[in-house]
């Protein structure tokens, strides 16, 4: 068959199928390992650090309104009595600072740790400070030193906080950002992938189809020319078969008919009781043995009367005389009249002279039943055995079975070969009748 195989471009394409199906998870893979440590790394590490933040800003606030509560004047109580609540929060700061800044070593500078802690420091040593002229009677100069440094000390952290926690909620929207253009990046190669693989496989698609089609049309060429040469094969061996039977009967029957007609005649000239008259009476009768069987052999290859008189008639004729030749009875069922072209009866013809043959070689059946049955525009034959049937992986098989197919397609009609009802098989073959003015005319 004309045409590369398309292994080689399906191997091509398969190849180019795995690399981009491999480069394409590797690099899904780094993004989705990118996104998962800007979660784990960035985003709730910074909301972790935010929780940490207002905590720290909460105890600010807290801070501030005890302060408030020992300036009021109105407070029965001395500075001191609030020492308790405030050692209270600053553990809580403590506490609190200590885990913000382990979370927040990675993106915050040491500088900036350093501020935040040493501006801690200095707060609660000028909390220390007021408590201890509190302590020595100085009340009032106590709460000059709580309204002129420690509520300034505590403005200027709660602005410190404040201010990491908008560093906070800044870094979670470019996290958050950053986070969408990998989600963005991923779905663009994802349609891009699949786009890819759609057009891969498209274009895989159209090839086969393009070299199925090809090779269906050369499938289709192959097939009318084995179809002309089977044609032509079948009709040279009819040719052969009519020639050789014209020669047999005309030449090889007329020497012998003229070869016993002599003998005859020398028989006739010899005395009545002499032994060359009784060796001519027998090579007489061996002659026309032989002119019988050179008649016989003849019809066989190609009997007159199929072209002379017809299917019908060469139907007639053959089945009693295989019936003679091989000792199996045949029925004959005939239903329907339609007129039959010379072509479709000689392959007609030669299929049942096949199936019956079969039948001698291989049944083992002792009889045998053919129905023809005809309509103006199909007929229908029928050879039924009653032997052991086909034998499992015969069917379908050997030369003759082969040819009644070649000649079922020749008449464009159909053959097959089934199973009989009361065992053996059964010959079916199906052809259309070809309305031609040489059938009607026969």
């Amino acid at each position: 068959m004309a045409g590369k195989s398309p292994t080689a471009w399906l191997l091509v394409g398969f190849g180019v199928t795995i690399a981009a199906v491999a480069v394409y998870s590797g690099f899904t893979v780094a993004q989705i390992r990118g996104l998962r440590k800007l979660q784990t790394d960035t985003i709730d590490r910074n909301r972790a650090d935010t929780l940490l933040l207002i905590r720290i800003q909460d105890d600010l606030s807290e801070i501030g309104a005890t302060m408030r509560d020992m300036l009021d004047a109105n407070e029965p109580y001395p500075l001191t009595a609030w020492r308790p609540q405030l050692r209270r929060i600053r553990l809580d700061l403590e506490d609190a600072l200590a885990r913000e800044d382990r979370l927040s070593a990675d993106h915050r500078t040491a500088d900036q740790r350093k501020y935040l802690a040493a501006s801690f420091a200095g707060f609660w040593t000028a909390v220390d400070r007021m408590f201890a002229l509190a302590e020595a009677g100085n009340e009032a100069e106590a709460r000059v030193q709580i309204r002129l440094s420690l509520e300034a000390r505590q403005a200027a952290l709660t602005t410190a906080v404040s201010r990491l926690l908008v560093r906070n909620s800044e870094n979670e929207q470019r996290a958050a950002a950053h986070t969408r253009q990998i989600y963005a990046g991923v779905e663009r190669n994802l349609y891009a992938f699949v786009a890819a693989m759609v057009g891969l496989i498209l274009a895989t698609g159209l090839y086969l189809a393009r070299f199925n089609r090809r090779m269906f049309d050369q499938l289709g060429k192959l097939s009318e020319q084995r179809s002309e040469l089977a044609q032509q094969l079948i009709s040279t061996q009819e040719n052969t078969y009519r020639s050789i039977s014209r020669e047999l009967h005309d030449e090889f029957g007329q020497i012998l008919t003229a070869l016993g007609a002599m003998l005859q005649r020398l028989e006739r000239r010899a005395p009545e009781h002499d032994g060359i008259r009784t060796g001519l009476r027998e090579v007489r009768e061996i002659v026309q043995t032989a002119l019988d069987k050179v008649r016989t052999l003849s019809q066989a290859l190609h009997p007159v009367i199929l072209d002379e008189k017809g299917l019908e008639s060469a139907l007639e004729w053959y089945l009693p005389a295989f019936e003679r030749q091989t000792g199996i009875e045949v029925r004959y069922e005939k239903t329907g009249a339609g007129a039959i072209d010379s072509r479709t009866a000689t392959h007609v013809y030669r299929v049942l002279q096949e199936a019956l043959n079969n039948v001698a070689r291989h049944s083992g059946s002792p009889r045998a039943t053919v129905r023809l049955k005809l309509s103006p525009e199909r007929l229908l034959l029928e050879v039924e055995d009653y032997g052991v049937g086909f034998r499992e992986g015969a069917r379908g098989r050997g030369i003759g079975l082969t040819g009644m197919r070649e000649r079922a397609e020749l008449m464009n009609g159909s053959i097959e070969f089934a199973k009989g009802g009361a065992g053996g098989c059964i010959v079916r073959l199906s052809a259309p009748i070809l309305q031609t003015a040489e059938a009607h005319a026969g």
